[in-house]
């Protein structure tokens, strides 16, 4: 398979290493100084860049007729548009706040603490999101998207980095040296504490679950998740 790697930071040259050792071959890989070039050769591309190319790089796939799997967070305010243009395009898309397949299985756990808490009463959630110094956007795309589990299955109707109302879920976001992503969820009583955590001890597993991702979305139609891939339900 001919992977485009649009974003040759950190993480695209972990993307890079590993779709190498899974047999596929990388026909572009763009920074800020190249063009996309390349890109139309490609059977799928993935997207590891920053919020303000994040757009551009999934547009110009959708244009060239290639199908992209994105994990840039922070763009999230166009991802309307760029549903659109996938669907008038008819590309495929795989857009996702962390491929790692811990991750997504801890997403499923969250839900599902979720739904049991929510006719509990006496405890509050809270979040608390800790990465590198070097990652743009706060909170991380990977606690909204466990808010949102947690919003959608309970009475919390929002989250907020401000002090938090009774329905409102607070999260904590802290920027120290080079973590690559802790996410911790805690319903919080006076008597006890109930408390999930997910600790990823390298980019390794985000890296693997993106080039997984695009092995099973090349050459497919429509906008999928992680779900889809790893037959969640």
């Amino acid at each position: 398979m001919k992977i485009a790697l649009l974003g040759y930071g950190k993480m695209g040259q972990v993307i890079e290493r590993i779709a190498l050792e899974r047999g596929h071959e990388i026909v572009l890989k763009k920074d800020e100084f190249n063009t996309y070039d390349g890109l139309s050769n490609a059977d799928v591309a993935i997207d590891f860049s920053v919020p303000t190319a994040a757009v551009d790089n999934i547009s110009a796939s959708f244009n060239n007729n290639v199908p992209v799997v994105s994990g840039t967070t922070g763009w999230l305010d166009r991802y309307d548009e760029m549903i659109a243009l996938c669907k008038e395009k008819n590309g495929g898309f795989i857009s996702s706040s962390n491929f790692s397949l811990g991750v997504n299985l801890f997403f499923g756990l969250n839900e599902y603490l979720a739904k049991m808490m929510a006719n509990i009463d006496g405890y509050k959630v809270t979040m608390e999101e800790i990465h590198h110094i070097h990652k743009l956007d706060a909170p991380s795309g990977t606690a909204i998207s466990l808010a949102q589990g947690v919003i959608e299955n309970s009475n919390y109707s929002n989250w907020t980095l401000e002090n938090a109302t009774e329905n409102d879920i607070h999260i904590e976001a802290v920027r120290t040296g080079e973590v690559p992503g802790t996410h911790t969820v805690t319903y919080d009583s006076g008597i006890d504490s109930i408390e999930i955590k997910h600790t990823a001890h390298n980019r390794e597993g985000f890296a693997l679950g993106a080039v997984i991702a695009a092995e099973w979305l090349a050459g497919k139609q429509g906008i999928f998740s992680m779900r889809d891939v790893l037959n969640i339900k």
